[in-house]
């Protein structure tokens, strides 16, 4: 298997997982039942993504994205609640051009500032591994 980052002009560094949700209290209060929850952002809306946003941090580091509103729609009704990896990256342009380039990745949402990130940019692609978001460090 692959590792992209080796691929990339740059190096890249997972940051979280983005679930999809009808109810953003509901999945946080599932995944604090299960799960080691040790840090928790406000649930914010983020008019550029047209939806509510949280990020958990889990023991351990994993960060989990709680998404909701109209963006995730669509896969909720088809039983999915998986929406994207979110990727890292020093310059958000440049790693978008590779994987367009090498990967024919399709952007989906242009490049914008994300509210849940203090107004660092982001922008979401499909490639051949599903949705992914990168975000500029």
């Amino acid at each position: 298997m692959t590792n992209i980052s080796n691929l990339l002009p740059q190096k890249i560094k997972f940051l979280h997982i983005g679930i999809a949700c009808d109810d953003i209290p509901l999945c946080k209060d599932f995944i604090k039942s299960v799960m080691d929850v040790v840090g928790e952002s406000e649930t914010v809306f983020d008019k550029n993504q047209d939806a509510s946003v949280c990020l958990l941090t889990l023991q351990g580091g994993v960060e989990l994205e709680l998404i909701s509103g109209p963006v995730v729609a669509n896969i909720l009704k088809k039983g999915m609640t998986y929406y994207h990896t979110c990727y890292g990256v020093a310059n958000i342009e440049e790693a978008m051009s590779f994987l367009k380039r090498k990967y024919k990745a399709t952007v989906i949402s242009e490049i914008k500032p994300g509210k849940l990130f203090n107004g660092r940019r982001v922008v979401f692609l499909y490639t051949p591994i599903g949705i992914i978001e990168l975000l500029e460090d």
